[in-house]
């Protein structure tokens, strides 16, 4: 069983860590008309702006109406974590969805950790908790292996095909893969994303004394770091030459180190793959994932060098090592003792220069009016950009984590009550609903929301974050994939471990050597114990580094690599404004 506070990063941070709910609101019976009553002063006085016209959101609306009509009076339960679009979800969209169909909507909100061991029970005992979740499609290994997910695809043709949206669009969610199994099958629907990304003081990067004296000092210009020898550079610029900017003492680096649960995902979320760890791919490496994983087939095969993994290799020891390294050199020194939660705020009070690991789901807390960093005409001082490449970072690969809560339905939920609460699964992220939702939590999950006019014109005081979204690169930020065979019982061994290296106890090498053993310990007995049926794992048994380092070679792949003779090269930077205008200023064509 997962520990409560593994994941409790944007619980924590992000919104209260009590239980919320919209309360019954409908008497149990209500006409027709009263209905499609509710349903436009809804769209007229909450759900704008919509990709779709008002008479087009009402014909979506209607078919929720009409659909619902057999569960009418009928409490359905719902959870997800605490975080800004899900408070929005549980205080607005789910009164808005029992007034509209006269179904009476429970969305609660948990810490992360909760849902994941609530999850974990209803999967475990069949006793049904919860009627739908909202669940990271990080658990997709997970889901896909122990079969007690509902496959969306089976379900949306089959048993729930009379209560499924003929305006659903599932190809227009732009993480539509993240929640896809090996056997092509959508099993988890995106209901809100953010990534992690480079985060910088623009304001800083452009005052021409601070690029003069940058560039006399590395002999390139400052901008957004392109490696990480660069991010190193300007992390060592600011803390030990600038050192003061307007009467503040300034860091180069924000990061934290306390041994905490918290720490576990710093590293999950995609930290080895930014430093080049394991195979090309999207959205996950093939054969070897970020985790350094390798999967043959649909199994898993292992995690250490010897067994085919990259866990241990040099790729993820440099991760490591970068990551104990800046944080001892370049950020402030309570850093090393602080969590997540503790830590989040920090670049905000107007001190850190730079932050390799940021989320966007800060963007909404850092432009609020009177903080140090943002103008007086409520613009950011601060600008997110693509992430740096690690040294051993190759193209093809993926380059950061995004998370994607996605509605997910369990087999053990009977089928009425599941159908009853995938149509307001389906409310949620309707195209009558998600622009407004959007614009509220900021975490995109339609192609046709990044691209609508409202972003366009409110995208100076985000920061960068619609052009990122915009951008090509987005694509290779993902969630973790499908090599991971058991997430909560894996995750939980990345904070110990890396922890040690953190805390000093451990070297770099001695904490990823144990991690890829501990990892490769969990998998073994789910072999043993065959509950994961012909996708379960099935170990490669040990053999040399080296002669997995010559299949790689040899097959066409990365992982595992060799360790790079070099391992900082040449610093690269790219202006940020000419980043911006080189991306497309046109949506894609659908597929």
């Amino acid at each position: 069983m997962k520990d409560r506070g593994l994941i409790t990063r944007r619980g924590t941070l992000l919104g209260t860590a009590a239980a919320l709910a919209a309360p019954a609101l409908l008497a149990p019976r209500h006409s027709y008309a009263q209905a499609m009553d509710a349903a436009r002063r809804w769209v007229e006085q909450e759900f704008q702006p919509s990709t779709l016209s008002r008479d087009q959101q009402m014909q979506e609306m209607e078919f929720f109406i009409r659909a619902a009509q057999p569960y009418r009076g009928q409490d359905i339960n719902v959870v997800s974590e605490t975080i800004t679009t899900h408070e929005y979800e549980a205080r607005t969209l789910a009164r808005a969805f029992s007034e509209i169909t006269g179904m009476n909507l429970r969305h609660d909100l948990l810490q992360e950790g909760d849902v994941v061991e609530k999850i974990q029970t209803q999967m475990q005992s069949g006793r049904n908790l919860y009627d739908a979740w909202v669940n990271d499609s990080d658990l997709i290994g997970t889901h896909f292996r122990y079969r007690q997910a509902v496959s969306l695809t089976d379900w949306m043709t089959g048993d729930g095909r009379a209560v499924t949206s003929p305006t659903l669009d599932v190809d227009d969610f732009i993480g539509k893969d993240f929640g896809t199994a090996p056997d092509g099958k959508l099993y988890q629907l995106p209901d809100q994303q953010f990534a992690n990304l480079y985060w910088f003081r623009y304001d800083w990067f452009t005052r021409p004394q601070i690029r003069d004296a940058f560039r006399r000092r590395f002999n390139y210009d400052l901008g957004v770091p392109a490696n990480w020898s660069a991010y190193e550079d300007i992390a060592e610029f600011f803390t030990n030459e600038v050192r003061e900017i307007d009467g503040v003492r300034v860091w180069g680096h924000m990061d934290y180190g306390k041994k905490d649960p918290s720490l576990g995902w710093r590293f999950t979320d995609a930290w080895l793959s930014m430093a080049g760890n394991g195979d090309r791919g999207i959205p996950n490496g093939r054969p070897v994932d970020e985790w350094g994983i390798r999967m043959e087939g649909c199994r898993p095969v292992g995690s250490s060098v010897e067994r085919g993994g990259d866990t241990n290799g040099p790729a993820a020891v440099y991760a490591v090592s970068k990551y104990v390294e800046w944080l001892r050199k370049y950020a402030p020194p309570e850093a090393a003792g602080m969590t997540f939660s503790e830590s989040g705020p920090v670049p905000a009070q107007g001190a850190i220069a730079q932050q390799i690991f940021w989320y966007t789901a800060f963007t909404a807390d850092m432009v609020k009016p009177g903080l140090p960093v943002v103008n007086a005409d409520g613009t950011p001082r601060w600008r997110m950009a693509p992430s740096p490449k690690g040294a051993y970072w190759r193209e093809g690969m993926k380059l950061g984590y995004q998370d994607a809560g996605s509605w997910t339905l369990l087999q053990s939920t009977p089928v009425e009550r599941r159908r009853a609460a995938w149509l307001y699964a389906q409310f949620t992220v309707s195209k009558t609903t998600s622009l407004k939702k959007s614009h509220v939590g900021l975490t995109f999950i339609r192609e046709s929301d990044i691209w609508h006019n409202s972003f366009t014109e409110r995208a100076p005081q985000l920061g960068g974050l619609i052009e990122f979204y915009r951008s090509p690169a987005r694509v290779q930020w993902t969630p973790t994939g499908v090599n991971v065979p058991d997430y909560p019982r894996l995750a939980q061994l990345w904070w110990q471990n890396i922890g040690d290296a953190s805390s000093g106890a451990r070297t770099p090498q001695q904490a990823m050597d144990a991690l890829a053993a501990a990892q490769d310990s969990v998998m073994e007995r789910l072999q043993r114990a065959n509950v994961q049926g012909e996708c379960g794992p099935r170990l490669n048994p040990r053999t040399s580094a080296e002669e997995w380092h010559a299949r790689a070679e040899r097959d066409g792949n990365i992982a595992p690599q060799r360790r790079l003779a070099n391992e900082k090269p040449q610093g690269e930077t790219v202006d940020y404004d000419t980043l911006i205008r080189s991306w497309p200023a046109t949506p894609p064509q659908r597929r």
